[in-house]
């Protein structure tokens, strides 16, 4: 067992090591790097808000580009997090909708959003 010793308000204590083993979890890393991939936060976050067709997303997500929202839409449906349906009317119209398990990101979500608003300066955001 190890152990390691840190300081908080001044005070010395240890913590043992094995406590921390979470933040070495595969599946937390692999969860990370699906919402933290590049605009798949964004896109979560526009089906929560009720965008479900291919142009309301694009529309609003700014910056992203057809063929990008094609390749992210096809790894969310990939990863269990969207169903993509096709609607046989003239045209023919696809909508995209979150599953239970893409749904079941509203909170993570809405939290780092929240976040976002109170910590990211917008001159950081601005490139």
């Amino acid at each position: 067992m190890s152990s390691r010793s840190r300081k908080v308000s001044g005070e010395e204590y240890t913590e043992d090591m094995n406590d921390f083993d979470h933040a070495l979890c595969p599946r937390y890393h692999r969860a990370v790097e699906i919402i933290g991939r590049r605009w798949n936060g964004a896109i979560l976050l526009m089906m929560l808000r009720g965008a479900t067709r291919f142009t309301e997303l694009r529309g609003a997500i700014p910056d992203i580009s057809d063929k990008m929202l094609s390749e992210r839409l096809k790894e969310l449906e990939h990863e269990g997090l969207i169903r993509r349906t096709v609607i046989p009317d003239t045209p023919v119209r696809v909508e995209y909708q979150l599953t239970d398990k893409g749904r079941a990101l509203q909170a993570v979500v809405e939290s780092i959003s929240s976040w976002a608003e109170a910590w990211v300066d917008h001159a950081e955001t601005v490139s």
